[in-house]
């Protein structure tokens, strides 16, 4: 790779960062702001978990759906048209007098947020060598957890300081940055991507190893999430935290989401199936540290943030492998591959939030790590099992 393909490859990953920032902000802002939308909408904890829920089943029907819809355009226009489909939905929740308008506005940018990471993902990979197509993939995300850094705790503390709509006022200008870093960084030359068809669904879904990387996926985040979309509660309710201190926890929280992404970008360069299992048995762990040191003013906030390490350090390398996966078995359908893997981290995320919103409502949300700790615990034993099948094959 000459020294200008290589800046070239780095400036597109950098705008592709930003949209991410962007975008990961929306997707995790109601996570600090529940305690503020249940008491303006006079609405139940687990009713309002459903901004969370209801965004991840935007993103899991909006992924293979409009990227088979918008196949057929330069992949520079359809960043451009998703992020200002972004910037209205969020507009939409920044205005809503209502809470049923705000789950519009929340599904409206949930279907951009779907299909930009399932095309983000693939420029991601192509522009690098093969050997670091993990590590392109994981830069790209970080403006994902980059957003959990700065974005969402900014955004909870522009909620608490003066209302939780101008938080989303926030989330659709850092929108209108990403509509704009497109525009500039991202080359105008950008090949077309292969024509995808509603039917590439059923190409993988009806691989069995496809389908069990999008199980592996789905379950895995769906345990973090029955914890992670109440945990302001948590932190206040049971581990005495002030609302302000929160805010200061969720930026550390997400600096510990970064570098775990890093982290696991580099893990999984190789072994892709090895690392994610690894890393699975850690955010376990954590769970179920949170569960025995709830009530641990100390201890369960080191849980929570390791909890915070390895939440996304998985996320390069289960992309990565679905794609590798696509690539062997089903090769005319990569870019779907991707789209679904990116509705499969979201199916977990609507799971894994309205499990935990069932469990508020007929247990406890003291119930709720134990809950997480099972459901990853599966993904990591699936993964194990993958693992040594394969190397018995060998």
């Amino acid at each position: 790779m000459t020294t200008k393909t290589a800046l070239n490859a780095k400036l597109t990953l950098l705008a592709l960062a930003i949209s991410a920032f962007g975008i990961g902000s929306t997707e995790f802002i109601s996570v600090g702001l529940l305690p503020l939308i249940t008491n303006d909408l006079g609405i139940s904890l687990s009713t309002a978990g459903l901004t969370v829920s209801i965004y991840a089943l935007g993103v899991t029907i909006g992924a293979p759906l409009l990227t088979a819809l918008t196949s057929g355009l330069s992949r520079k226009n359809v960043l451009l048209l998703v992020m200002v489909l972004f910037i209205a939905g969020n507009l939409l929740a920044a205005l809503a007098p209502t809470f049923s308008i705000l789950l519009i506005g929340r599904i409206i940018s949930a279907l951009a947020h779907g299909v930009f990471m399932s095309i983000a993902s693939v420029i991601a990979a192509e522009v690098v060598e093969p050997n670091k197509r993990a590590s392109a993939i994981a830069f790209m995300f970080t403006g994902l957890t980059l957003a959990t850094v700065t974005g969402v705790p900014l955004g909870t503390f522009i909620g608490q300081v003066t209302d939780w709509r101008m938080s989303f006022v926030f989330i659709v200008v850092i929108g209108l940055i990403g509509l704009i870093s497109n525009a500039l960084l991202v080359p105008s030359n950008l090949s077309k991507g292969e024509p995808v068809s509603i039917r590439d669904i059923g190409k993988v879904l009806g691989n069995l190893r496809m389908l069990l990387i999008l199980f592996i996926t789905a379950i895995g985040y769906g345990g973090v999430f029955v914890v992670y979309t109440y945990v302001s509660p948590i932190l206040e309710q049971y581990m005495g935290y002030s609302p302000h201190a929160i805010v200061i926890i969720l930026v550390v929280f997400g600096i510990c989401v970064a570098i775990g992404n890093t982290l696991g970008g580099h893990f999984a360069n190789n072994d892709p199936l090895r690392a994610i299992f690894i890393i699975f048995i850690g955010l376990a762990l954590s769970l179920l540290g949170i569960h025995f040191f709830l009530q641990s003013h100390i201890i369960g906030l080191i849980m929570v943030l390791l909890m915070g390490l390895f939440m996304f350090m998985n996320v390069p390398g289960l992309q990565l492998y679905a794609v590798q996966l696509s690539e062997k078995y089903v090769p005319s359908a990569i870019t779907m591959a991707s789209a679904l893997n990116i509705s499969a981290f979201n199916i977990g995320i609507f799971l894994g939030s309205y499990l935990g919103g069932l469990i508020i409502d007929h247990h406890s949300l003291t119930q709720t790590p134990m809950y997480g700790f099972l459901m990853v615990l599966l993904a990591a034993f699936v993964s194990l099992t993958w693992l040594l099948l394969d190397k018995n094959k060998k």
